[in-house]
């Protein structure tokens, strides 16, 4: 049973005495690097994944529309830098993956799964291949088990390079490219799903970047690793610029609720495959012809004959949010599960995601959700919420 990393206390045995006591000790609480700048713009820190972290600044309503306006950044820094290098990495990742990951160009990225022995969801993870060898981001509350998962199962010969000296930013919204570009020059010639190598800083001493034009909020935007002792210098030149504010996690959450992206360990887990996670898009057309990764068998039956449940979206009648867990019913069968939800600022209502059983979760399926007692009506939408403004190429703009 995989654990969340955001676990406030664990056993352990501190007394050999014949009782044979054991006692809580909490678990130590990491700082992000930037974990003192925050605190400097007045932000509301909370514990999530082993960090102390910002969940807002102004308020979530507020730094939400502002990111879907204009430009906020993000410190996703409790999140996991993995570096696979070693002849054959990414054949050997794609025994726990359902990408083409070997037929990924230098410069390109893909989203794709980590998936256990019977194809149940592990992690979701970017996946870059680099002149090195691939760059994995994987997520925070679980990057101590995906670790330890890879290194278990790739050969020998195929080194992990957890890179913790390394600080990730996340700047998203229609007017982060006009920002970023001024820090730092030619990030506007990347496209949706692109990376590559930056110089930021003084000529005579320049920093090199790592960037992705990639994200979790349904916007344009980049992803930024930087060494973590010149994060705050990048975060104040960032922030510097008109359309930039800092954005905490709160809004964060909104925002990919809105956009129709799942959060792992909400809206999967090693009990759900890609195909009921609705990431069938993932299992890239080579695998689905040639199979031969975890749980293959299981997710290509899936692929052909339809999950028995599948991640919906869901919009809520009247003003009530419907939360993770609630249980959904049509008439007196239960028939689903709430897994993330909330009020949508963009979308001006109430918003949700959930497993529905087949049968019911077409789109347009009318059903309820149950709420401390009573029932309130949902209905079954397409996904996302509101369209994705990624900077796609060939895209009219």
């Amino acid at each position: 049973m995989r654990q969340p990393a955001s676990v406030a206390a664990t056993l352990e045995r501190t007394d050999m005495s014949e009782e044979d006591e054991f006692e809580l000790e909490p678990i130590e609480i990491l700082e992000l690097p930037l974990d003192a700048w925050h605190r400097d713009k007045g932000a509301r820190m909370v514990e999530f994944a082993g960090y102390h972290m910002p969940i807002q600044y102004e308020g979530i309503m507020t730094e939400h529309i502002w990111t879907r306006e204009n430009a906020g950044l993000f410190d996703v820094s409790h999140m996991g830098q993995l570096m696979l290098t070693g002849d054959g990495a990414a054949e050997a990742l794609e025994v726990m993956v359902p990408g083409d990951i070997s037929a990924l160009k230098e410069g390109r990225m893909r989203y794709s799964l980590l998936l256990d022995e019977d194809g149940g969801v592990l992690d979701d993870m970017m996946i870059t291949a680099v002149p090195m060898g691939l760059y994995v981001v994987v997520n925070g509350a679980v990057k101590w088990d995906d670790m330890g998962y890879l290194r278990e199962h790739l050969p020998d010969e195929i080194t992990i390079n957890h890179m913790d000296d390394r600080a990730l930013l996340a700047l998203q919204g229609p007017k982060a490219v006009d920002a970023l570009k001024r820090v730092v020059s030619g990030v506007d010639a990347l496209y949706f799903m692109e990376a590559g190598s930056f110089f930021w800083g003084p000529k005579t001493d320049p920093e090199p970047l790592w960037i992705s034009r990639s994200g979790y909020t349904g916007e344009d935007g980049f992803e930024i690793s930087v060494p973590a002792a010149h994060a705050k210098a990048l975060a104040d030149q960032i922030c510097a610029q008109p359309e930039v504010k800092p954005i905490g996690l709160g809004a964060r959450d909104s925002l990919r609720l809105e956009a129709g992206l799942p959060l792992y360990g909400h809206d999967m887990n090693p009990d759900i495959d890609p195909v009921e996670a609705s990431a069938a898009f993932a299992v890239s057309k080579r695998r689905r012809a040639e199979g031969g990764f975890f749980g293959s068998d299981r997710i290509l039956n899936a692929l052909a004959n339809g999950p028995a449940r599948k991640l919906v979206g869901l919009s809520v009648d009247g003003k009530m949010p419907v939360r993770e867990g609630a249980p959904v019913f049509a008439g007196d069968t239960h028939v689903g599960v709430i897994t993330s939800g909330g009020f949508a600022p963009s979308v001006g209502a109430p918003i949700a995601m959930g497993y529905i059983d087949a049968g019911h979760n077409a789109t347009g399926s009318t059903l309820e959700a149950e709420v401390r007692g009573k029932r309130v009506s949902v209905t079954v939408s397409s996904l996302p919420f509101i369209p994705h403004h990624y900077h796609r190429k060939g895209a009219h703009t």
